[in-house]
This record gives structure tokens, sequence and C-alpha cells, in this order.
């Protein structure tokens, strides 16, 4: 196959795959009672056409109605290619009004409003239609977006693929002396020469007690012996995000730091074990959340086990004990379960998890036991 028939096959694919995705939307807004919906964020829009820009302070929305019509209106500085889709375009230039020309598409009623859209353009179309009825829209495309298709079980396979191998580079570039900042750099560095989608952004590295901030992000603190080193790292891959955590310890750990590593480790897999159809979400957790209990640091364990990946780093479903999601195959979710004790030290690993009909596929393969970097 040529170079020309791979392109066209593959924006043939991606066709065929945002016109599935548009219909399972439309069925979920009608098993919903929601007759129609704006789609503002870029991601969602991405998924749902096949078109990617980052909007800023323009407006980007695509209109959606339970029969499957579809309009997408937006800047003519975004490039859109009217041509290329099966739906209606609706273009306006700076200091025309987009709100105006959405406004007289939508119909009387009941409208559901994505939860990014900007309340300025919300607030305009309200003046303009007071017969609307707005409500929370988004469910519907994050319903859907949840479970991944084909295409996108492919992208997030590779994501991890690439973070397994920044995560080795990462490890293999630690030396004693050097800087948080250092650290987070090389990774980027790994990043862009793995191909990874830009901008990358500033990568979650902490030394000693640093790690016990489970959102610390690196500063000027140099690596010593004795050091634990939590390397969270997070990048999209044809747009497509990978995330993993892992921490490794430089010259040597203590005695409590290994006790705490092991009920970590054996919190994962917990939660791993339990991951298959059918299986609520909070038990997954739950699972997790025990074995650490059961360690002694069940205080220390701060945060939910884990969140959707997908489009978005973080996205729905989010699993936690207050999620009511029940496991589906096609999302993928991390399973992230951590210790932090303050002024000490910090523990997180992190895979990205991939339901299956029969179970679950780890997505990242780079290893779990601890590790003492000499």
């Amino acid at each position: 196959m040529s170079d020309m028939d791979a392109a066209t096959s593959a924006a043939g694919n991606m066709a065929e795959a945002c016109a599935a995705r548009r219909r399972k939307v439309a069925e979920g807004m009608r098993g919903s009672g929601i007759g129609q919906i704006i789609v503002s964020a870029a991601p969602s829009v991405f998924w749902l056409t096949g078109f990617w820009t980052e909007p800023h302070e323009r407006m980007l929305a695509l209109y959606l109605d339970s029969s499957g019509r579809c309009v997408l209106f937006g800047n003519r500085l975004f490039q859109i290619d009217s041509a290329a889709f099966p739906f209606e375009c609706v273009l306006h230039s700076d200091g025309e009004d987009p709100v105006e020309q959405l406004a007289s598409v939508v119909k009387p009623g009941k409208i559901g409003i994505d939860k990014t859209w900007q309340s300025r353009f919300l607030i305009e179309l309200m003046t303009l239609r007071p017969d609307l009825a707005p409500c929370h829209g988004s469910a519907p495309v994050d319903a859907a977006r949840m479970r991944k298709d084909d295409v996108e079980i492919g992208l997030m396979r590779a994501a991890s693929a690439m973070n397994d191998k920044a995560m080795a580079a990462a490890i293999g570039a630690l030396r004693e002396g050097m800087a948080e900042t250092e650290l987070a750099a090389a990774i980027v560095e790994a990043y862009t020469g793995l191909g990874a989608d830009f901008p990358i952004g500033p990568q979650c590295v902490c030394f000693g007690e640093n790690a016990a901030d489970p959102h610390h992000m690196p500063a000027g603190t140099a690596l010593k012996g004795g050091d634990c080193v939590l390397i969270d790292i997070f990048t999209p891959l044809s747009r497509y995000w990978c995330d993993m955590t892992r921490t490794v310890y430089f010259k040597g750990l203590s005695r409590e730091e290994e006790t705490a590593y092991e009920a970590v480790r054996a919190a994962s897999a917990a939660a791993i074990a339990e991951i298959r159809p059918g299986v609520p979400l909070s038990r997954i957790d739950a699972a997790a959340r025990g074995v650490i209990e059961a360690a002694g640091y069940g205080s220390r364990f701060i945060h939910r086990l884990g969140h959707g990946a997908g489009l978005e780093c973080h996205e729905p479903p989010e699993c936690s004990a207050a999620s009511g999601a029940l496991a589906e195959p096609g999302m993928v979710f991390s399973v992230e379960p951590g210790i932090y004790v303050p002024g000490s030290f910090g523990i997180r690993i992190e895979d990205l998890i991939l339901v299956t009909e029969a179970g679950c596929e780890v997505l990242n393969h780079f290893p779990k036991e601890v590790c003492i970097i000499t």
C-alpha cells in the first residue's frame, strides 16, 4: 500500500469511527431525555468529528440533536475544511457573532450544555433565546467516551509502551546531586525522542520528603543517598494519554519504607485482581484501600484510587469510593494506590488498566518490584 493509499484508508477509518461515535451519543441522548446538546471541549469535538483545534478565546461548538443532526461552528482561523465532513459547518470571522449563528439552529426547550463551555457564550445564547432551558449536557458524550473503541485501544497501548521506555530513561538518568528539575528535563527529552505530542507538560518528579506531596512539581531539591524517588510521567501520543508512576530508591531505603512499599505494591495487585466487567469501581478502590489499611497506613492513602484516561489525562470514570460506575469493556482507568508520610517519604505505583471482555489488561509493563539505584 502506498503512503497515499494508507493516508486515504486512515482518513476513512477515522470518518467511520466518528460516525459510529455520533450515533452512540445520539442513542445516549434519547435514553437520557436530552433532545439536543452543545459540545465544546476540544477532545470531545475531535472524538466526534476527527477535527482538532485549540480554540482559546474563540468559540468552537458542535451542535447535536437526538435524531443525529450535527452542525459544527467555528472560526475561519481554525482552518475547518467544510468539504471534509458529512455534516454542516458554519464558519465565522473575527468581528462576527458566532452565538447568533448558533442561536438560529437550536430548538426551543431543553438543551444540554457542555460542562466546559464558557459562561459568556452560554449567557449570550440564553439572552438571544429565552425559550431555551439549559441543563448539564456532558453525560451522553462522557458515557460514550468511557468505552474506547478498537482504534482508541490501539493508540492507548502504543502510548503506554512509549511510557515504559520513558520511565526506563528517567530511572537511568538518576545521579547523585541532580535536581528534580534536571530529571524532569531529561524526561521531556526522552519523550521528544520517542515521538510524543507537543506541548509536553511539566512532569511530577519528587525526591525524598517531597514525595509526600502527591502533586509536588519539580524544584531545585538535589538527589542524595537514601532518597525515595517518585516519578509520575504522562503525555499524549497521537492525542491519547499515557500515565504511569513508579517509586524507586537511591542507594538504599529504610525498613519502614520497604514495608510501606510492599503494602502499596500489594494494594495495586489486589485492585487489579478485582477488575472485570460488572464490578463496581468503588469495590476496586476498596480492595486497594483495605490492603493499605491492614498495613497500618490507611490514613496515609489520601486520594482516590484512580481516574479515567484517553483523549484527556483525567477523564471519566473516577475509580473511587464515591463512584457509582461499573467496570465495562473498553474502559481505561488508572490504579494508583499510595502512602504519603509528611516530612519523610511518599510512595505511589500507577498503571493504566484496560477492562476487557474477560477481565483486564495492564497497559504498562515496567517492573513494580522494589528497585534500589546504586
